[in-house]
């Protein structure tokens, strides 16, 4: 009995030390937006199409493979991810969402959401975990960057309809 509780400990524990970096506050994003998200990981790449809008309180993520079949979709509604509709769970996903509020959030509103980020000349890290280096040095909203997970793949992220190689 006592190995299971202190099993149960130990899950609990991992699972909130992997929780997702959050903002403090929503960040006044410019939604709806269409996004194409280009996974890189070893030699393999994986296309997929990310569409970002408002629903009541929250913001709604739903992520598609380029047949349109859903991949993930998550909402976020006061600081918490929700699941939306039937898909399993998809932690890579989650991480990808949460990584790209954070690049998503204007350069004006980062400290304040999220105090331990860095920027400067393109760059913009929040510790060891994420890190995204935008195709122009202004912040403002720039909706082109490359997004590297440590631990994880590394992402390229445009505007849906904007050429991509």
């Amino acid at each position: 009995m006592i190995r299971f509780l202190l099993l149960g400990c130990v899950l609990l524990l991992s699972a909130c030390a992997s929780q997702t970096p959050l903002p403090k506050q929503s960040p006044s994003l410019t939604l709806p937006l269409q996004l194409h998200i280009e996974r890189q990981m070893s030699e393999q790449r994986q296309d997929w199409l990310l569409v970002i809008q408002r629903e009541g309180p929250g913001i709604r993520w739903s992520m598609m493979d380029p047949l349109g079949i859903p991949v993930a979709r998550q909402k976020l509604i006061d600081g918490q991810w929700q699941a939306d509709g039937l898909l399993p769970p998809n932690p890579e996903a989650r991480e990808l969402f949460a990584a790209l509020l954070f690049a998503l959030t204007p350069a004006g509103e980062l400290h304040a959401n999220y105090p331990a980020a860095r920027q400067h000349d393109g760059l913009r890290v929040l510790s060891a975990r994420w890190n995204i280096r935008y195709s122009q040095p202004s912040f403002s909203q720039s909706l082109s960057f490359e997004l590297n997970v440590s631990q994880g793949p590394n992402y390229r992220v445009t505007p849906l309809g904007e050429h991509t190689p």
